[in-house]
């Protein structure tokens, strides 16, 4: 797999595209200077107790209050917190290796016995503001590096799932216990198994340095402060996934350009070269066709190849997919085979709209029907597969009898896309529309499919008056270059009855060439 990270930096926000054999699967926007990530450690102040979600709201500097569960406080809050009050003006700081651990808080406790409004206490955002929702918070501070996340107030050494190797087990917990003070532990991460011995150490110094340069500054701040700022998006994406498989790192701002070479340098001076400054007078996501795939995004249509489609609706209460099969189904005979052809190819585009997109909470997926146990099972099979890839904690369950697929998916950060609507130029404002701009393609994908699959000659298109100007707009215009590449006449209709988004596609009878599911 080829993947490509192409940044576009502007004075108000970052955007980080990540691309896989140039096919964009995730889209990450950063606001410059606004803080709240995920990661960052905040000096907060708590500003109210809620009993009965065993919560608490804190107030971290953000303009909504911060909310954290009592199950988010951690195992040694108590230590932390510890640690935390000797910070304080006339107090003799208190250093992590050197304290006696205090025991762990009951799993069953109530937060109310623990914190108290007005408490100054450290937290760390667990999950951005969302919506109407405030920043998610923890207690149980850690700090990630490439080759391992650092653990204040442990003594253990934890491997990922994913080193299965016990050679090398037993290799990084001997590196991991030669660095490590007392109460510190760490989670060793997967990226640790192509690191040197050196590499490993240096990472665990490194986090703990942060970690002490975290702890002084709450003697310098008052709640609510920022004590430690995560690294910028782009370089915890390449913290993260960065590896052998990618191609090229574009960049299109100079100072960014630095930060990130620096960056890559560091964890791996042969892949240096990979990172490049963009001086092109195109922008640098038009050169690189995202900018098209990018509006996509706001497409409740996204359509598959031979017709069929997908309808993505976003509520408030989960995510809901519907997969169409077009008119795929008149021309088939085997119906059961070309369901699971299209439910294939469906599920697939899914697995990308879902990271693409950052859907997360309930998603509910409407495949075609199928009869036989062993397509389903197939079908169930292939989704678990497609999603291995995503980053974000899933959960996939199989069809149920209705056909449904249900999955779990958690996001840390706000979707990439809300609900954008137009003016409608019909109604002057009075209704909604959605956007158009992918609307000449679904259009082309329809030609394409009457014309190569059903073998049509002709084909009448009505549509709206607006849409047929801007078929028909130029010398050259989009029905010319269908007719030409597709070898068919296209009689173009303007109907004023017509919605704005909707296309009916005749025959020369006026018999309907497109039957939806």
């Amino acid at each position: 797999m080829n993947r490509e990270l192409i940044v576009n930096v502007n004075p108000t926000e970052i955007s980080i595209a990540l691309c896989e054999d140039k096919v964009l699967v995730e889209l990450n926007k950063e606001q410059c200077q606004t803080g709240f990530a995920v990661g960052d450690i905040y000096l907060g102040k708590v500003r109210k107790i809620m009993p009965g979600l065993n919560a608490a709201f804190v107030n971290i500097g953000h303009e909504k209050d911060a909310f954290i569960h009592y199950l988010d406080l951690g195992p040694q809050f108590v230590s932390l917190q510890k640690l935390v009050d000797s910070q304080q003006p006339n107090k003799r700081g208190l250093r992590v290796e050197s304290m006696k651990l205090e025991p762990a808080i009951d799993k069953q406790g109530k937060i109310g016995n623990y914190l108290q409004v007005g408490q100054t206490v450290m937290v760390q955002v667990a999950k951005e503001a969302i919506s109407t929702k405030g920043p998610r918070l923890t207690a149980d501070i850690s700090l990630a590096g490439r080759n391992v996340v650092l653990v204040p107030f442990s003594s253990k050494v934890f491997l990922s799932q994913k080193i299965r190797s016990a050679e090398e087990k037993k290799r990084l917990k001997r590196i991991a216990a030669e660095v490590l003070p007392p109460n510190f532990g760490v989670i060793i991460r997967t990226a640790a198994v192509e690191a040197k011995d050196e590499d490993v150490q240096h990472d665990i110094q490194t986090q703990i340095d942060r970690w002490r340069k975290t702890v002084q500054n709450i003697r310098r701040k008052t709640a609510p402060a920022q004590l430690m700022s995560e690294m910028n998006r782009a370089n915890t994406i390449i913290r993260d996934i960065f590896d052998g498989s990618f191609s090229q790192i574009a960049v299109d701002d100079e100072a960014m350009f630095n930060e990130i070479r620096n960056y890559v340098k560091a964890i791996n001076p042969d892949m240096a070269k990979i990172v490049k400054l963009y001086r092109g007078n195109v922008p640098i996501f038009d050169n690189f066709d995202i900018s098209k795939q990018i509006k996509s995004l706001f497409a409740k249509y996204v359509s598959l190849r031979r017709g069929a489609y997908l309808i993505i609706e976003h509520t408030e209460a989960m995510n809901v997919i519907d997969v169409n099969s077009g008119n795929r189904t008149k021309a088939e005979d085997d119906q059961e085979q070309t369901a699971m052809d299209v439910n294939l190819a469906a599920a697939k585009e899914i697995a990308r709209q879902l990271r693409l997109r950052d859907l997360g909470g309930i998603v509910i997926i409407d495949f075609i029907d199928l009869h036989k146990a062993q397509n389903r099972q197939a079908l169930y099979d292939e989704m678990v597969r497609l999603m291995a890839t995503d980053k974000a904690k899933h959960t996939v369950l199989p069809l149920t009898k209705f056909g449904l697929m249900q999955i779990t998916r958690q996001r840390v950060r706000p979707v990439a896309v809300e609900n954008v609507s137009d003016v409608c130029p019909t109604c002057n404002g009075t209704g909604k529309i959605e956007p158009t701009v992918l609307l000449d393609k679904k259009i082309e994908n329809q030609i394409s499919y009457l014309t190569q699959d059903c073998k049509q000659k002709y084909i009448k298109l009505v549509v709206s008056p607006y849409v047929a100007s801007y078929l028909s707009k130029g010398l050259w215009s989009l029905r010319r270059r269908w007719q030409w590449r597709y070898k068919v006449r296209i009689h173009l209709v303007a109907d004023q009855s017509v919605g704005i988004v909707d296309v009916h596609y005749h025959d020369r009878k006026g018999n309907d060439l497109i039957q939806r599911k």
